[in-house]
């Protein structure tokens, strides 16, 4: 499991890596390349919220259910945070978004 400074310099590479992705842009790179670079960080976001879900569901959720006290099992139980949606067709938005600001 990672540590907190992990996590820091996982979040750290996907703000540079965002960043990257705006020089792109600005230079007007082509679309295709920006378009997987976004993907990139989409994946890195992604395993990161993996991380903090294990870590959720191994350390608060597990404490919880083991706890004595009954608003904190309570809390427990209903603590996994929701998983995002597919990123289903966002491609296709995003060649659009990035046509729009030519």
């Amino acid at each position: 499991m990672e540590n907190k400074q992990q996590l820091i310099n996982r979040l750290k590479s996907v703000e540079g890596h965002v960043r990257g992705i705006q020089r792109m842009v600005e230079d007007d790179e082509y679309c295709v390349d920006i378009i997987k670079q976004t993907l990139a960080v989409q994946r890195a976001l992604e395993k990161f919220n993996s991380i903090i879900l294990e870590r959720h569901l191994q350390g608060c959720v597990t404490t919880a259910i083991r706890s004595d006290d009954a608003g904190e099992r309570e809390r427990g139980r209903g603590a996994a945070p929701p998983q995002p949606p597919p990123p289903h067709g966002s491609t296709v938005k995003q060649r659009r978004d990035l046509r729009n600001l030519a």
